[in-house]
């Protein structure tokens, strides 16, 4: 059993769209011990690093920048792979090819109304990182994701269309390379240190 500890934000009454925030998850569960049983709880693990070093101011604020975009873009991501798994698992329900395509383009819809608002609040930067964060959450490319469920023709669409903005959906997350500064912001704000 998973308990989040922080809630998802909602849309507020003024219509003012508000990024889901990082639920810290703990699990609980209970063992048996001399035939009585107790709770079994499991925290999230808990990353310590050594205090960064910066050349310059500069590096310092590209650095919190990061930390502030991985903080509004990281629930979007995992949000993405919620929606995905639910999906996928209704999807297995369904008996015939024609009401599966019908399920896919009414959570397409949905999507879109919903999230078209915060999509067009996002800088390009945070775009970027959107998909980058996808890649980690999901363990496949933004791409391979629209192209498992609507296509290769409409993936390449939205491919298209990303590569119009500089971004590519077919970007892999590099955790020991290019992205380590992003992996590390990462595990700090899902463990509450951030």
């Amino acid at each position: 059993m998973v308990l989040p500890l922080a809630t998802m934000a909602q849309e507020t009454a003024s219509e003012e769209v508000v990024a889901p925030a990082v639920a810290l998850e703990v699990q609980v569960g209970k063992a048996l011990y001399k035939g009585d049983s107790i709770p079994h709880v499991i925290l999230p693990t808990l990353s310590k690093y050594p205090p960064l070093k910066f050349a310059n101011e500069r590096e310092r604020q590209r650095y919190n920048r990061l930390v502030a975009n991985v903080k509004k873009v990281l629930p979007i991501a995992k949000l993405a792979k919620h929606t995905i798994i639910e999906t996928y698992d209704y999807l297995e329900t369904l008996p015939t090819k024609e009401e599966r395509d019908a399920h896919i383009r009414q959570v397409e819809l949905g999507l879109r109304r919903q999230y078209t608002p915060l999509m067009k609040k996002l800088s390009y930067s945070q775009g970027k990182l959107l998909v980058k964060l996808v890649d980690r959450e999901c363990n496949q490319t933004s791409y391979e994701i629209v192209k498992a469920f609507i296509g290769p023709l409409r993936a390449g669409f939205y491919q298209v269309f990303a590569g119009l903005f500089g971004n590519s959906l077919t970007k892999r997350y590099d955790p020991d390379g290019d992205d380590r500064y992003t992996e590390r912001v990462v595990r700090m704000v899902e463990s509450g240190q951030l």
